[in-house]
């Protein structure tokens, strides 16, 4: 005859107790893992907007804003710099003005003649600007001096070869200035006196 009672069966020790352990390191790891990513993130040391996003230089020239009053006959005109800065509202804000101290003197590329000149700057930045050129004056002024030896008597005769030639000024004393300081800024240049002989 067989038992009435049926063998217990032997009962797994431990076994739930292991389940749980490993879920909670699961959970542990994915939760560290996230904690990271998101921390990483938002340090700029991968992925989205802040790893894009330059940090602001406190050291960059910043835009003057016109005072009340102000401008009010300007239209608005976006202005580039030539210098890889932003295009801006000229209506918005002031413009300084910096006259070179001393003129230019340079050979012109196809006759006997030379071009003698003398140059102001404008600017819609801070005075870090006119400071980074004042600062820079051997270089800006040997990148003036290259520009003018560049140019012939005959485009120079021209008024559309004088404003080509600002602009050449422009983009020559802001991309020095870029060189060096590591921002141009220069928004115009203007003639004070031209000869050419």
């Amino acid at each position: 005859m067989s038992d009435p009672t049926p063998a217990a069966k032997p009962k797994k020790k431990g076994g739930m107790k292991k389940i749980l352990v490993m879920a909670v390191a699961v959970l542990g790891l994915l939760g560290g893992g996230i904690g990271a990513g998101i921390y990483a993130a938002g340090a700029g040391m991968v992925g989205g907007a802040h790893a894009s996003e330059p940090k602001e230089d406190p050291n960059k020239p910043k835009l003057v804003e016109r005072h009340e009053g102000e401008g009010g006959e300007h239209p608005p005109v976006p202005s580039g710099h030539g210098g890889g800065e932003e295009a801006i509202d000229t209506s918005r804000y002031q413009a300084t003005y910096y006259p070179m101290e001393q003129s230019f003197t340079a050979n012109l590329s196809d006759t006997n003649g030379f071009v003698q000149l003398g140059i102001g700057v404008s600017t819609f930045y801070d005075e870090k600007v006119l400071d980074n050129l004042k600062k820079n004056d051997m270089p800006v002024r040997s990148a003036v001096l290259m520009t003018l030896s560049e140019q012939s008597v005959e485009a120079l005769s021209t008024p559309e070869g004088k404003t080509n030639l600002q602009r050449q000024l422009k983009d020559a004393i802001n991309q020095t200035l870029r060189q060096k300081e590591g921002f141009g800024g220069i928004d115009s240049v203007y003639f004070t006196s031209f000869i050419i002989q």
